[in-house]
């Protein structure tokens, strides 16, 4: 996948693992002093405010649109628009030496895996009695979506976007393998059982595909299984991936891919779903983003949830966020607010999100015109809307998550790799998270 902003959250480069640990080291430790930073916003006050979109070029145009569409409507407020970085994942690092220099935006699109590091800077806003006015419609957005926005217990951002994992699955070559389409009441045995008659060998073809980067990308897709089998990521501020559900979880998948040999083991994040695309990995686990490309791909395909564990379909969501950081000066925090509520509302959401082929934020934008478009442009995309209430869970919020994540990406891409056991790796890697996520 060639744009980072599709991979969402889930793309944990080493560039972004050393801006986590400089904003952890640098800020932790820094806390806000507790009063509101838009406490006596005058909402005529001339103020400037600036945007970091973290967005390629096609959606930056949207966004600069939307920044002038607002304007319009509100002339004392100026917007100004930027990408922030060259690329989104190169803002978590902006945005660390800005605190450093003063020079950090007003808002900016993070990851929803930066939270905790955002949250700890001391420099977000503290939005928790702002989201809860009835006007704002907060529990109108998926409850993954506001448990990431929440730091220690404060909502320092608003959700930008929402995803989830599904299984997609390309009909063709369950056609001729002869064997039946992916269902909602799926096992993973039955997904190991597909997995291993779509394989074959001759022709370079795949069951399925696993990421063994070490990313986030191949942590997360843990995530839903050490759930399912009834596992927790965390113990209070300890690590628990390593019990016996996060084992099970992790066999699960190893016995695919060193047993069976049915899986494609991705060593870049990249190839996996062009793989897909060109029908050589039968099935993906995957979210909507890869729907733009299925498209242009012209491939036949399914969207079914997640394979269970006794029945559990539970997924996992990776919001990310627009946070909001206070430099303070209430009118540019309060036009900041006013200018977010806007953009995440029902009747302008839809303008953004479902205009460039993602998900709609809100439950109530269900009904709008612009998702009947959606649906019909990217079918299956309902199937991802409709999967949202799996995600019961998410990840943790908490400074020091990018560490654990790459330990545990590692942990997976050793063992999927032949080279560990999963009891042993996953032991590993909760010994070396311990400190990241107490301190």
């Amino acid at each position: 996948m060639t744009d980072l902003r599709r991979g969402r959250s889930f793309r944990l480069l080493a560039g972004g693992l050393g801006a986590a640990l400089t904003l952890s080291a640098c800020m932790g430790g820094t806390t806000d002093s507790g009063k509101d930073a838009a406490a006596g916003y005058d909402p005529k006050a001339a103020v400037t405010i600036t945007w970091w979109t973290g967005q390629p070029e096609e959606q930056e145009k949207v966004a600069e649109q939307l920044a002038a569409e607002y304007h319009t409507a509100h002339p004392n407020v100026t917007i100004k628009v930027s990408p922030g970085a060259p690329t989104t994942d190169d803002l978590l690092t902006k945005l660390s030496a800005g605190f450093t220099s003063d020079s950090y935006p007003d808002v900016s699109y993070a990851y929803g895996n930066w939270a905790g590091d955002l949250g700890a800077s001391g420099k977000a806003q503290d939005l928790t009695s702002y989201v809860q006015d009835p006007s704002f419609g907060w529990d109108d957005f998926p409850a993954a979506a506001r448990e990431v926005a929440t730091s220690k217990g404060k909502v320092i951002g608003i959700p930008a976007l929402v995803d989830n994992l599904a299984l997609i699955y390309n009909k063709a070559l369950f056609d001729k393998a002869g064997v039946a389409y992916p269902t909602d009441q799926w096992s993973w045995d039955d997904f190991r059982a597909a997995a291993k008659k779509l394989t074959d060998k001759s022709t370079n073809t795949y069951g399925t595909a696993y990421s063994v980067s070490g990313s986030e990308d191949t942590t997360w897709h843990l995530w839903p299984l050490l759930w399912q089998h009834g596992g927790k990521i965390l113990d209070g501020d300890k690590p628990a991936f390593n019990s016996d559900a996060g084992v099970a979880a992790l066999e699960t998948l190893r016995q695919m891919a060193v047993d069976d040999k049915s899986m494609y083991l991705d060593q870049t994040d990249e190839k996996y779903a062009p793989l897909f695309n060109s029908g050589h990995v039968g099935m993906m686990l995957s979210g909507p983003w890869a729907l733009l490309e299925i498209k242009e791909a012209k491939l036949a395909y399914g969207v079914a949830d997640l394979p269970g564990f006794n029945g559990d379909h539970q997924t996992v969501s990776g919001p990310d966020l627009w946070v909001l950081f206070d430099h303070g000066d209430v009118n540019r925090a309060g036009a900041t607010r006013d200018f977010m509520k806007w953009l995440t509302s029902a009747s302008v959401d839809p303008k953004w999100n479902l205009a460039v082929g993602n998900l709609p934020l809100r439950t109530s934008e269900k009904s709008s015109p612009e998702y009947a478009a959606y649906v019909k442009e990217y079918p299956g995309g309902d199937k991802f809307f409709a999967n949202l209430a799996n995600a019961k869970q998410a990840r943790p919020t908490l400074p020091g998550y990018e560490v654990l994540s790459r330990n545990v990406g590692d942990a997976v891409a050793a063992v999927l790799q032949g080279q560990a056991q999963p009891k042993e790796a996953l032991d590993n890697a909760a010994k070396k998270s311990v400190d990241a996520i107490t301190n």
